[in-house]
């Protein structure tokens, strides 16, 4: 064999093995994660007209004790817009989010909070969302979670005082008094 055959059989050899390198790899066989859209955290995702609700859940201590939706709401319309969540029991909370801007259910001064959560902790609930610029509605199933995992026990609801409550001065759960230290020591 020459030395040129030898030079063109290595190379064809190479290529060869290269090409079914390429061809048995795991691309080949399994489809890529890239290509499919899906929740990557404890919350669930849906879409609604032109809102886009992602990372969405409840945080309560119980079923029937009040519970705080967390979450992402995005708006991609050139309209203001509200969001309307009816939960268990009647229970109904409202997010409004401006123009082609979101808001972070999470960081909102003023929280989504359900009257009833409507399941247990670590169940998953139906609530039914509404969109006023569409009138579009549709359920949707969010979980349920409590203070077990550190991070949501910040967002975990306190009761509000009923108005008896705020009128007589009786404190509610949430006004716990604490006693404050004196300036001047005592003998």
């Amino acid at each position: 064999m020459t030395r040129g055959r030898r030079g063109k059989l290595a190379m064809a050899t190479a290529a060869l093995g290269i090409g079914l390198l390429s061809v048995t790899g795991c691309g080949y066989i399994n489809a890529q994660q890239t290509t499919e859209q899906y929740s990557a955290s404890d919350g669930t995702r849906t879409d609604l007209g032109p809102l886009q609700l992602r990372n969405m859940m409840i945080v309560s201590d119980g079923e029937d004790k009040p519970g705080r939706v967390i979450g992402a709401v995005y708006n991609t319309s050139a309209n203001d817009v509200k969001l309307t969540i009816n939960g268990a029991g009647g229970s109904q909370t409202q997010v409004p989010v401006k123009k082609n801007s979101y808001v972070l259910l999470n960081e909102s001064s003023d929280p989504a909070i359900l009257s009833t959560a409507g399941g247990k902790p670590g169940s998953l609930v139906e609530v039914t969302i509404r969109e006023d610029g569409t009138n579009k509605d549709a359920k949707f199933k969010v979980p349920v979670l409590d203070s077990t995992i550190v991070d949501y026990k910040s967002f975990l609801p306190t009761a509000e005082p009923t108005t008896s409550e705020s009128a007589s001065g009786t404190a509610s759960p949430s006004e716990t008094p604490t006693e404050t230290p004196s300036a001047t020591p005592t003998p």
